[in-house]
């Protein structure tokens, strides 16, 4: 049993999440014909009414005694409107692929010779404690294995630990382990790789705990031979907040239905979607036709892994630098993109819009930041040193989807720029605007109004303030990830921790309190300032650059707030019910 406590909330890993095992995912359907159409309506007033705004700002709203101030601000504002655009597309239209049964010969899923489908469930895990593990060996043993098919289930321990090493034989599960870490996860299962012959392998982190209907749901997909990998969502089941007598509601807002029911779900009808790792099912001989691309190999050198052959061609193969998954911080959307780009081999991706896992969700200010950093750095690195956009084999519809995802993380820019503007307003009695006017507002508000609406519809109602609150709030850690790439130094890649607790939370919070104190100041100067009738300052102006940064001000609140949370209070709350 896992004994590990966090010093700060003396709360074990084992008590604290056995309190949600209750929890299971929802079905997440599918959005009706007329939502769709409301959609598409709300979203052409929406790009519509946004046109409108910014040809007027540019036109007549300028303010020729500070020009290069009002243009830095519209500049900003035209920017974040592509963005939208370009999320837009991204959910424009959801596209399912029709679900089938499992493949019942090795000719329904493409592959040749005769006997059972093999399939192999990787297991992946560092440092994650047995307890934890455990509970996945477990949940892993209700899996339901369609009829002429074999499960070959194998422990991936990048940490080689005796206990781990016991635990899997404890529970007939296979331990495979290395001499060194290179590569990290994408390491981990290239070694795993070359040790197995499984035809479709399942990736799994250590704390994804499979529904015992994950392959009957996601085999039949395999009945097309182009089809290289299916993608699960993920869902967290322990988010605070979705449990009775939780008093804080998703404190990290970590719940990812905005990004898997709704942006996952619509690039599938471009075969768009990306890999996540966890909860990923992957076509064997796709994995390695990119790898031999990678030597410049054709796939028939490898001879499609025939068993007369196999082990001498993986010996081959093993001893080149080839990496199945790339060896990245984000190796999984890395090699989604180099297989996306590649025409020739013909290789589709496919989103199963239906949980067939549950996951737990970053519960500590260090795992919270870890892995915001973590997404940042390792886009950052992508976009600046294997951009898919260059790529000439990659559909332009395709580019489209991952030029959305880029534009997302570029937002730092601009972002940065409309988050401190009321502060640099406040302290110098200086407008982006030539006035504060009753024009101002009728034009500002018919398209913040209409892309809300919109965006509610478009997103199935669910929370997407709190996605643009994190996107706010994680602004000085975006901008550490990109200040790490542009100096070259590659992202890191250590796991996620599933530690409850608050371990490392003022070092990784001290940015943000610092933009909290710069807004605090300059609203307090403003007021002064105005009060004494200073030259610049007017109560209206004072008045709009208060209320404008009061919101960012809370958005960035809503991250610093993490300071006080605790694991411990929020158990308690539960227990209590």
């Amino acid at each position: 049993m896992d004994t590990t406590k966090d010093p700060a909330t003396k709360v074990t890993t084992e008590t604290y999440f056995r309190h949600f095992d209750n929890r299971m995912p929802p079905h997440f359907p599918a959005m009706k014909d007329w939502q769709e159409s409301l959609w598409h309506l709300l979203a052409g007033l929406c790009i519509g009414l946004g046109v409108w705004y910014l040809h007027w700002r540019w036109t007549s709203s300028l303010n020729p005694d500070a020009m290069a101030f009002s243009v830095l601000i519209v500049g900003a504002e035209t920017l974040a409107f592509l963005g939208l655009v370009l999320f837009f597309f991204d959910i424009w239209k959801e596209g399912d692929t029709p679900r089938k049964e499992p493949p019942a010969t090795r000719q329904d899923a493409g592959l040749e010779g005769d006997g059972p489908i093999h399939i192999d469930v990787f297991l992946t895990t560092c440092d994650e404690s047995a307890a934890l593990l455990e509970a996945s060996i477990q949940a892993l043993k209700t899996l339901r294995v369609p009829r002429n098919m074999q499960l070959h289930t194998y422990l991936l321990d990048d940490g080689n630990r005796a206990e781990i090493a016991q635990l899997a034989q404890s529970h007939g599960v296979e331990y495979l382990t290395r001499k060194n870490n290179i590569g990290f996860k994408a390491g981990n299962l290239r070694n795993a790789l070359f040790k197995t012959n499984g035809d479709f392998v399942v990736i799994l982190d250590a704390d994804t705990r499979v529904l015992p209907t994950m392959l009957e749901n996601t085999l039949g997909y395999f009945r097309d031979p182009k089809v290289a990998w299916v993608q699960t969502p993920h869902w967290f089941y322990d988010v605070p907040g979705e449990t009775k007598g939780s008093k804080l509601k998703d404190p990290f807002m970590a719940n990812p239905n905005v990004f898997f029911d709704v942006i996952q779900r619509r690039r599938n009808r471009d075969h768009a979607s990306f890999c996540c790792g966890a909860g990923s099912i992957h076509r064997r001989e796709a994995i390695f036709h990119d790898a031999l691309r990678q030597l410049g190999k054709d796939m028939d050198a490898y001879q499609k892994f025939l068993p007369e052959t196999k082990d001498r061609a993986k010996a081959s193969l093993r001893a080149t630098p080839a990496q199945p998954f790339r060896f990245h911080v984000s190796e999984d959307i890395f090699t989604s993109i180099l297989m996306h780009s590649d025409p020739q081999s013909g290789w589709k991706s496919v989103y199963h819009p239906q949980a067939e896992a549950r996951m737990l969700s970053p519960w500590s200010v260090e795992a919270w930041t870890s892995q915001r950093l973590k997404y940042a750095g390792g886009t950052f690195d992508i976009m600046l040193n294997a951009n898919p956009l260059w790529r000439k084999g990659m559909p332009l519809k395709t580019k489209l989807h991952y030029a959305a995802t880029f534009w997302s993380y570029l937002s730092i820019l601009w972002l940065s720029v409309l988050l401190m503007a009321p502060v640099l307003s406040l302290f110098t009695g200086v407008a982006p605007v030539n006035a504060y006017s009753l024009d101002f507002f009728l034009h500002l508000l018919p398209p913040l109004i209409m892309a809300e609406v919109a965006t509610m519809v478009g997103c199935k109602g669910y929370n997407t303030t709190a996605g643009r609150l994190v996107t706010i709030g994680c602004l000085p850690l975006q901008w550490k990830a990109l200040w790490l790439v542009l100096r070259g130094r590659k992202p890191r890649f250590p796991p996620t921790p599933k530690v409850p607790g608050l371990a490392g939370a003022a070092k990784r919070l001290i940015p943000n309190f610092i933009v909290l104190a710069i807004m605090a100041a300059a609203a307090v100067f403003g007021i002064i300032a105005t009060l004494l009738e200073l030259p610049g300052y007017t109560p209206s102006k004072t008045i709009v650059n208060i209320f404008w940064c009061s919101w960012n001000a809370f958005a960035v609140w809503m991250v610093v707030r993490l300071y006080w949370w605790s694991p411990e209070a929020e158990l308690q709350a539960v227990r209590a019910t």
